[in-house]
Parts: structure tokens; C-alpha cells; sequence
């Protein structure tokens, strides 16, 4: 909306303020400022308000809004005076105002950094939140304007307010002066304000999803009147799951005197049908689609899956009809799937709901299913069909322009229905947000995720959100920090999805492979060590074996404490004829889900060849429904165990499968030592998953067997173990966060680190910002604690035999030259020069290969340590965030991509686990009877860079290169830092939904 000429034109229309906000209950509102044409929705919405309300208010009766009262109230500068409503529909909801204050009470303007604020909904929306996002929503304005405190006047009787303030987490103070409550809340966000905010946003969130999967009633629009079509094809495929709702048919083009369709009743617009409609399907072309979500908005639907095609997918002009789409129906408070989506599933038995244009509805199971592809949502309906799987829900969202992959991590956190959550993303559209809520999912329950369009650079056709620059790499990295499972293939994600639902979670990476042929043992056995597990010689039961020996061999593998998970390899049976038997695959999956039902609670997996109806036998035979909690108690760690690995103690005592956590006294964490080692846990059930809900388990009910996933190649079979093991062991240290050493405050000045980059950036404005020069960048660096070693330049032999004098021999001689820099390869590095005549030779030498000293820009450094030469990086994407990188200097990080990441603030598990993780780590630690460095010395390094880039989002690039680690500290050698203003954040701030 545009500024009247009454308001000041240099407080022109804050359009950053408008928000689309989820509410309490699952619904959309619109947050935006009031202006001056607001007067008529001002007075309707005060007529519709309670008398107790206004008196609440205003304390006093006050029955109606003067003249004078709607001018003041519609008339704001957008600085000292404010007003937000909360519309839905076009009209009001909900109004806060602020008015600043100073120290008496009376109207002021900066600097005084006091505003008095009040609130207003209406009944009928009181309960949905309304008022706490609006609470969220003007504190970030009043920041904005630089308000550091609200001053609010409530009557005692209204509990409601009281407790939205006391509710929203802020500091506060409260006093009781003439008769009313006087409160007086700090805005600056606390880390208890920014924690309820983003649980209200996480029980929103999963509450319009909810409501989309669970509706009362659906109408389908656009139902064809002949056999075939879209809308015709959901209709069917809703009547033939059982879905225990109330279905309508609609159509405008249906015949006045057609009363039902398919035995459902049949309407030509929702204003027919006099019963509420919860959930709109609609399947009519792109230009009649905003008919028919004016029609549903106007009639109180909650929630759309736009099935129609024509929007982003076909270029600059369909994004904006899908721009306009998101926006009218978020303007009736309604969520969207699609458009261009496949549509969604629900195998609740409650509710049975099958929206979409799968033919069959899947089994009821324990996974929940995301896809931003409908091709792919049917390759991965029908392979976990195949396989004997079920699902617990499904949402193909198409060109996902409003539900997205975070809002499915949202409900899929505190579904109970749902074990393990399957993604396919093709893009991210807000990743920082999507890293936060893996973490906090993954934390209790696994997700696995394929990313497709990985190396593109851009997104697929019909996805409009913000492109993010880094490599796929460090994409990969990072989900692995948040405890996300990433494969690189649908196929992958089933298999890891069917182990994860159905099996425990292994204690630890030592694998007992057994079976009836010796080379799939073999192969198992090569697959383990391929996927960095330790599997124990394999067990040849021979060709000869019964489904007994398989039985009692898994048995006893399962019994056997110094094993973690068991491989179970099977061939067709060799009648004495010579003639293969393959029939006896019911049998056999009856004596491994026996052995399962009877051992500890450890992974199994079956790897078959050729094994008629095993895989089969095995989902028949196994339940994949919740089974009641069971408590596992721990037991010791062997000896074995305790040999390969630093044993802790699990953070956890939990269910064998899917349910609840019961919690446990978490022990000491115990950081890795070396790259490669493992922590293991005493052998102890741990589940692949668990719901949040806290519940009380029963430690007596005896744990009712998984099903046993089959797999047809050994391979497959091993890499789905393999994620599983490292998915517990993130488990098991995410239970006990890392920390920011106490030490690095006492050595850091981040005051003056912040003056420099002020005035550095003062003094050259440019939105692209400017890099520092070495001494600049050495000084920044300072401030945090980070010594990078002096350069001096040499633009003559004597300038360099002046700098070395200066710095005391030996010393290094080196080209600053950017096409020259760190490529010792070119001969543009001359060290241990040892004196004065070396160092005029080796001036020459370079002089004369290179070229002049104006084009090399030599420069004298004195000689550091020898020691192992490091890469340490830290930048900004505007996507991804803040993001800390570490490597070997040269072709390990360079050639080979050898780069480990981690997103900021990095604590001193992650600055551990960063020099551990790239492959050419041994080197650090040791390797080939070389002095191990000092790696603590290289943690606090990271720590630092991780502050300073936290500390200060100006700062979007800093690359130290080399740092040389020696046996004792370390130096840096080079540094480059790059100011620029940040780039916005989506991940800070109130509440609000994307707009793409």
C-alpha cells in the first residue's frame, strides 16, 4: 500500500513491515501497517469487538471510535508513532499501536527509546495468537526505530494480555500502580524470547500442515461429469481409500439437476454445500483458479491442494500468477500445496485420505514422505510399495510456492504417526531455517533427504526462491552437522527409510555377517570395509544350512556383545538333485523374525539372491506399526569394544524402536583424538526414532520385532547400515551440545574490532563492499586474538635486505602478485634464507624468472615453524549463512575438494570434528611416523574466526592462508579479510512466512 500525501514523505510506507503469519491454530493472517485508508476497517472492526474487550482497552466504556479517535489511530509518521493490524480477508483482526514516550510519560521523539504500546483483538480470533505474533512483529519495528522498551497499562482482570506479555519471553519488570498493572519489557531478544518464539512457530507450522493431511470434508473442484480427468481421478481414488470424511464434488458446469457423483453429493460452488469444507482440491485450468479460491476463502476453507498446471514452471509470467495465487489465498487465511502438485496422503486410520493422483493408496506405515517432484512421488510410492512398506503420510507439493520441506519437518517432529521422515528437495528456500529444524527433528528421529539439482547452479523450473552459491559439497556438509541423512539417490533414501523404520539403531559400527554363501559373505564383508565399518569375519552356514541354522546363528550373533549390527545373506537352497529350491522363502523370513523377536534390540538386514518371495514373507511377517515403549537398559561395554573405540556412556536410555525417549543421566562427552575413531555407547537398544512427547515407558513389555528390510545386492544393504551407524552416532553427541570456550572472552575485543570495521567501511561506502589491506586485515584479526605474522615489502634488493635485518634471519621471500599468490608451485617462494648474500641471490632468481619487482610485488616474511600448511576459510552465503572451512594447503584441497565445513558459530565439537573429517586428516595426526601437530592449537583457531564472523556479519570473507601448524602452536602466514554490509537474514526477525 502507498503513503497518503498527509503523511511525512520522508517516513514514507514501511512495506518491509508487511508479514504473512502462521496462526495458533494452523491458519494464515496478514501483518501490515495502518494507513490513512484504513478508517472504514477501523470502525467495522471496533464495532465487532466486546464491550468487555473495549473496556479492557481503554478502561473505561467507550462503545464507539470518535472522528477525532479514527484520525489518530489511522494516522502514523512510522517512527514515533505506529500502528500494525492483522488482517485476514482485507479486514481487521487485531491492532497494536506504540506511541514513544519519554521519561514522564509524554509523547517524545529520539532519543528518548521508550513507547507506550496496546493491543486490540477481536473476540471470535481471540485464542489463535493473534496477539502474540503482533507482540513479535511491532518489538521488531520499535528495534527498527530504535525503542529499546514498551511501557503497557493493563487492568488486572486481563489475564489475557498479562499473559501474552509475560509469555513472549522478553525481561520484564511489573508493578501495581493505581489500580492497573504497569509493565515495562525490554525488547532487546533474549535467548528465552527468540526459543518461544520459534516454538510457537514450530506448533503453527505443524498445525497447518495438520490441518491440510487431517480435514472434516474435502470438496474436489473441478470434478469432470465423464469417467477420467484430474479432478475425476481424485474423487475416485478418495472414495477408494475409505476416507472417513465428508467428500463433495463441485463444478460450475455441472447440471442444475445433478444431485451426486460417484455416490457423493455434487454442487456447482461451495456456496451449495451448507456444511463446512475443510480442504479444497482444485483441478481446473490455471485462469479459472482464482475463481475458485475466492469461492473457497469466502466459504471458510482452511487449507488448498492446487493440482493445476501453468504457473512457474512455464517462465517470468506463470511465476507471477503463482506469486498471485500464494497471496489471495494466504489473504483468506489459507495454506497451500501445489501448485502443480501430485497431492497428499494420510493413512491414519481415522482418517484414510488419499487427495492425490496415486491409483493405490499405500499401506499404513511409520515414514513420511515429501517430494517436490510428482514423477518422483510415484517412483517412490511404488518402490516402498514394492517393498512391503508404509507410509505414514505423503505431500508431493509440486512447485512448493508456499508448504514447503521445512513445514513437513515441522509436523513430522511431533507426529506421532511418524518415525522416520523421507525428503526430495530440489531446492532450498530458506536453508538456514531448514538446518535448524533437521537438527531439532534429526535429534529424535531420523531424516533422510536427496537434494536433486545438485550441480546446476539453479533451480528447477517452477521453484522461485533464492539461488545459494555454495558447492554441493558443502551443501552435503552442512546437513551432515544438522544430523541429516544425505544420499545421492531415490533408491538409497528407500533403503536407509526401510532399515531406519524398522530396525533399531546400531550402538556402534562392528558388523556380524553371516549366511549360507561364503563369496556374498565376501562381498559383505568388502562392502563393510568400503563404508568405513568394522564387520567380523563372515559365518559360512554352508549351502547345506535350514532356516534352523539361520535362526540360531542370528540368535547367537544378536546375543553377542561384541557385534552392533547383524547381515543376514541368503541363496536359494541346493536340493540333492542339484537343482536350486526357491520356494522357501516364507520359511525363512518365519526363523529370522523368530530369532529377531527373541534377541537384543540390534539392526538386522537380509541380503537375498534370487529368493522367491522372501522380502515379501519378511514384511508380511513383521509389523511396522508403533510398538508400546520399552525402556532398554544399558549394558557394559565389552572389551572389545573399549579396544576399537573411546567408549561414553549413551545420553539415552531408549525404546527399542519407535515411541519415546526415556531420559538418562548423560555422561561426560569424550572428544575424538584422532581422525577415524568412532565413540561407541555400552550395547543399548537405541532406536532409529522417537516422538518428542514426553511418556512413560514400560520397561517389562518385551519389544515387538521391526520388520526386517531385504535387500537384493550387498551393497545396498551395507550403505543403508553405514548412514545408520553415523546417524546414531550424531545422536548419541547431539543429546550433549559442544560448547564456545569460556577462555576466548577474556582474549577478545569485540568492541574494537567493530569501530575498525565501522570506520573501514565508512570510509569507503559501496554495497559490494572492499577488502582490507594486509596491515588492515591484520589488525581486525588482532582484535579476536588471531596473530598473523608481519610482511614487509621489498620493491628493491634493498628494501629486502632492509626488511630482513628487521625481522632477523632466516626468512622467506615471496611474490603478492594474485596471479602468483600461494602458488609455490610457480617458483614465486624462496625460504630459509639463511643471510644476506642468499637473500640477494634468491631476489635475483625470482626476478629474473617471474619478472619485474612492480609485477611481483615481493615481500620478506621471517620463517615460521616448520609444520603441516593448513587452509582456514570463512564467508557468507546469503542463502546458507555464516560458514567456517578447513583443508590442507594445495592440491588435497584444491585438486581433490578435500574441504571440510561447518556452519557458524562453530562450537569445539564442530571445530574437532572439522580437522577430522577431511580425508588427508592422518596427516595431522601423525602419519607415517611423523610428529603429530597441534590440533588444539588449530580448534582455538577456528573458535576465534567462528566468533569473529558471528560477532560481526559485515565481515563476509576471511581466507587464512597458509597457517602452518607445527608440534607446538601454529602461524599464520597470510590473511585476507572482504567488509561488505550484510546481506539480509531470513532466519532472524518475527515470525513470517516466505514470499518467493
Amino acid at each position: 500500500m502507498e503513503p497518503t500525501p498527509e503523511q511525512s514523505p520522508h517516513h514514507a510506507y514501511p512495506d518491509h513491515w508487511e508479514a504473512d503469519v502462521v496462526l495458533r491454530d494452523g491458519g494464515t493472517a496478514r501483518i501490515r501497517p495502518i494507513t490513512t485508508d484504513d478508517a472504514e476497517r477501523l470502525v467495522s472492526f471496533y464495532e465487532q469487538v466486546s464491550d468487555e474487550s473495549k473496556y479492557y482497552r481503554f478502561f473505561a466504556p467507550y462503545p464507539r471510535l470518535s472522528d477525532r479517535d479514527v484520525h489518530r489511530f489511522t494516522h502514523h509518521d512510522y517512527v514515533d508513532r505506529v500502528g500494525l493490524a492483522v488482517t485476514i480477508g482485507g479486514e481487521f483482526i487485531g491492532t497494536v499501536r506504540y506511541d514513544r514516550i519519554d521519561d514522564t510519560g509524554r509523547p517524545a521523539s529520539a532519543p528518548a527509546d521508550e513507547a507506550e504500546v496496546a493491543f486490540l483483538v477481536q473476540d471470535a480470533h481471540q485464542g489463535r495468537g493473534v496477539a502474540s505474533a503482533l507482540l513479535e512483529h511491532i518489538a521488531a519495528v520499535a528495534r527498527e526505530r530504535g525503542i529499546r522498551r514498551f511501557a503497557a497499562e493493563v487492568l488486572p482482570a486481563n489475564n489475557k494480555m498479562i499473559k501474552v506479555f509475560r509469555d513472549g519471553g522478553y525481561t520484564q519488570r511489573r508493578s501495581f500502580e493505581d489500580g492497573s498493572v504497569h509493565l515495562t519489557l525490554d525488547l532487546e531478544p533474549t535467548e528465552k524470547s527468540l526459543a518461544v518464539q520459534r516454538g510457537r512457530e514450530q506448533r503453527a507450522e505443524a498445525r497447518s500442515v495438520q490441518r491440510l493431511l487431517a480435514p472434516g470434508s474435502v470438496a474436489v473442484i473441478g470434478t469432470g461429469r465423464n469417467p477420467g480427468g484430474v479432478g475425476r481421478t481424485v474423487l475416485r481414488n478418495l472414495l477408494a481409500a475409505g476416507y472417513t470424511g465428508r467428500t463433495y464434488a463441485v463444478n460450475r458446469a455441472f447440471d442444475e439437476g445433478l444431485a451426486t457423483l460417484d455416490g457423493v453429493p455434487a454442487h456447482r460452488s461451495l456456496g451449495e454445500i451448507d456444511e463446512q469444507v475443510d480442504l479444497a482440491v482444485i483441478a481446473v485450468p490455471a485462469h479459472r483458479v482464482p475463481e475458485a479460491v475466492a469461492d473457497c476463502g469466502e466459504h471458510g476453507v482452511q487449507g488448498l491442494v492446487v493440482l493445476s498446471a501453468g504457473y512457474a514452471e512455464r517462465g517470468a509470467e506463470g511465476r507471477e500468477l503463482q506469486r498471485e495465487l500464494v497471496r489471495q489465498a494466504r489473504s483468506y487465511g489459507m495454506r497451500i500445496i501445489g501448485p502443480n502438485a501430485f497431492g497428499i496422503i494420510n493413512t491414519a486410520e481415522t482418517v484414510r485420505l488419499n487427495a492425490s493422483l496415486a491409483p493405490e493408496s499405500p499401506a499404513r506405515g511409520r515414514i513420511g514422505l515429501f517430494t517436490q517432484s510428482g514423477a518422483i512421488g510415484i517412483a517412490l510410492l511404488s518402490g516402498l510399495h514394492r517393498r512391503g512398506a508404509g507410509l505414514s503420510s505423503f505431500i508431493s507439493a509440486g512447485n512448493r510456492a508456499d508448504v514447503s520441506g521445512n513445514d513437513f519437518l515441522q509436523y513430522s517432529f511431533e507426529d506421532p504417526d511418524t518415525d522416520v521422515a523421507l525428503l526430495y528437495l530440489e531446492s532450498l528456500g530458506n536453508p538456514r531455517k531448514f538446518t535448524r529444524l533437521a537438527r531439532r527433528t534429526a535429534a529424535v528421529k531420523p531424516v533422510v533427504v536427496v537434494k536433486g539439482a545438485r550441480h546446476s547452479g539453479t533451480n528447477p523450473p517452477g521453484h522461485a526462491v533464492p539461488v545459494s552459491r555454495i558447492p554441493d559439497t558443502t551443501v552435503s556438509a552442512l546437513m551432515r552437522q544438522a544430523g541429516v541423512i544425505r544420499v545421492d539417490t531415490v533408491t538409497e533414501m528407500v533403503d536407509a527409510g526401510l532399515l531406519l523404520a524398522g530396525q533399531p539403531l546400531p550402538a556402534g559400527p562392528r558388523v556380524a555377517i553371516l549366511g549360507n554363501s561364503e563369496s556374498l559373505g565376501l562381498l559383505t564383508y568388502d562392502a563393510c570395509l568400503a563404508e568405513g565399518l568394522r564387520p567380523r569375519p563372515p559365518i559360512d552356514l554352508t549351502t547345506a544350512a535350514s532356516p534352523q541354522d539361520f535362526r540360531d546363528a542370528l540368535a547367537e550373533a544378536l546375543a553377542d556383545g561384541t557385534c552392533d549390527a547383524v547381515i543376514v545373506t541368503a541363496i536359494p537352497w541346493v536340493g540333492e538333485d542339484g537343482e536350486a529350491e526357491t520356494g522357501d522363502g516364507q520359511v525363512l523370513a518365519e526363523a529370522l523374525t523368530k530369532a529377531v523377536a527373541g534377541g537384543s534390540a540390534k539392526p538386522v538386514a537380509v541380503v537375498h539372491v534370487e529368493i522367491g518371495g522372501l522380502a515379501e514373507a519378511l514384511a508380511a511377517a513383521s509389523s511396522t506399526a508403533a510398538p508400546r515403549p520399552r525402556t532398554a537398559a544399558p549394558r557394559a561395554a565389552s572389551p572389545e569394544a573399549g579396544a576399537d573405540r573411546a567408549a561414553v556412556t549413551a545420553p539415552e536410555a531408549i525404546n527399542d524402536r519407535a515411541g519415546t525417549t526415556a531420559p538418562a543421566t548423560p555422561a561426560a562427552r569424550t572428544a575424538p583424538t584422532a581422525p577415524g575413531t568412532a565413540t561407541a555407547t555400552p550395547a543399548l537398544g537405541t532406536p532409529a526414532s522417537g516422538t518428542p512427547a514426553d511418556a512413560t515407558a514400560d520397561p517389562e513389555t518385551p519389544p515387538r520385532p521391526g520388520r526386517i528390510p531385504a535387500y537384493p545386492a550387498a551393497e545396498r544393504a551395507v550403505r543403508a547400515l553405514a548412514e545408520a551407524v553415523k546417524y546414531a552416532q550424531w545422536r548419541r553427541q547431539a543429546a550433549v551440545p559442544g560448547k564456545i570456550p569460556e577462555f576466548l572472552d577474556d582474549t577478545i575485543d569485540e568492541a574494537g574490532a567493530a569501530a575498525l570495521i565501522e570506520a573501514q567501511l565508512a570510509s569507503a561506502p559501496d554495497p559490494r563492499g572492499r577488502p582490507l589491506s594486509h596491515d588492515e586485515a591484520r589488525e581486525l584479526l588482532g582484535h579476536y586474538g588471531i596473530d598473523v605474522r608481519p610482511t614487509l615489502p621489498a620493491p628493491d634488493p634493498e628494501a629486502a635486505v632492509a626488511a630482513a635485518a628487521r625481522l632477523g634471519y632466516p626468512v622467506a621471500l615471496k611474490t603478492t602478485a594474485p596471479h602468483l599468490r600461494h602458488r609455490a608451485d610457480l617458483g614465486g617462494v624462496r625460504l630459509d634464507v639463511a643471510d644476506e648474500e642468499a637473500l640477494r641471490r634468491a631476489y635475483g632468481e625470482l626476478t629474473d624468472l617471474l619478472g619485474k619487482p612492480a609485477e611481483l610485488l615481493p615481500v620478506v616474511q621471517a620463517m615460521a615453524p616448520r609444520g603441516v600448511d593448513t587452509v582456514v576459510r570463512a564467508s557468507i552465503d546469503a542463502a546458507a549463512g555464516a560458514i567456517l572451512s578447513f583443508g590442507l594447503a594445495g592440491a588435497p584441497s584444491e585438486l581433490l575438494g578435500d574441504t571440510a565445513h561447518r556452519l557458524v558459530p562453530a562450537t569445539d565439537r564442530d571445530a574437532a570434528e572439522l580437522i577430522r573429517s577431511i580425508r588427508a586428516a592422518p596427516v595431522l595426526f601423525g602419519w607415517r611416523g611423523s610428529a603429530p601437530v597441534d590440533t588444539a592449537a588449530l580448534e582455538e583457531l577456528l573458535l576465534r574466526l567462528s566468533r569473529l564472523v558471528d560477532d560481526h556479519p559485515e565481515v563476509v570473507s576471511v581466507a587464512l592462508e597458509p597457517v602452518v601448524v607445527a608440534p607446538q602452536g601454529l602461524t599464520v602466514l597470510g590473511a585476507s579479510v572482504r567488509l561488505a554490509p550484510p546481506p539480509a537474514r531470513s532466519d532472524v526477525g518475527p515470525r513470517r512466512l516466505p514470499n518467493y
